[in-house]
């Protein structure tokens, strides 16, 4: 997303963990793993190494991981696995990395991590809250912000006027009473 008068982001925590996608299942029989990927390109998960799978209540560390795209997502192998079923029962995992691994965003852009709690005003001062999470809705990505109640705010640029890291802080053109 590019936006106009922005400075430059710091980070959320250089070590919190971010979720770059999640394993669907088993890919073939030789123990392969299909990936659903929300890095842009998808295959471009692959890069950031090593990874955290949660799963089931537990974590563990997997490195080593190489793959290919296949259709919308990716299938990977994954270093000593050749069984089908050891692969089958990674489906569910979750995949971190460190936001510490992830690029610098380009001028402009902004990982949705690190708009996460920054405080939201309207260009007449209205405090509408912070900012819980993002989504995207295929059309554009949208604010959820809570306050004294939860607002849905598009995520574009005729509605972005600013976003400030260094006050902690993005104004937008949206009324308060919607």
């Amino acid at each position: 997303m590019t936006a106009p008068d922005t400075t430059d982001p710091v980070p959320a925590s250089a070590e919190r963990p971010i979720p770059l996608g999640r394993i669907c299942g088993a890919f073939g029989v030789r123990g392969e793993i299909r990936i659903e990927s929300w890095t842009d390109p998808p295959v471009a998960i692959l890069r950031y190494q090593p990874w955290t799978l949660v799963h089931r209540q537990t974590s563990s560390k997997l490195a080593g991981v190489t793959g290919r795209a296949h259709g919308d997502g990716v299938v990977a192998g994954v270093p000593g696995m050749t069984d089908r079923e050891a692969a089958h029962d990674l489906a569910g995992a979750q995949i971190l990395v460190p936001r510490s691994a992830l690029p610098p965003p380009r001028a402009g852009e902004y990982y949705w991590v690190d708009l996460e709690g920054l405080r939201v005003v309207n260009a007449d001062g209205v405090d509408f809250g912070t900012v819980d999470h993002l989504f995207d809705t295929g059309a554009n990505p949208v604010l959820v912000v809570r306050g004294r109640r939860e607002r849905l705010v598009p995520f574009v640029a005729p509605h972005l006027l600013a976003v400030d890291f260094a006050a902690s802080c993005i104004t937008v053109d949206w009324d308060a009473d919607f």
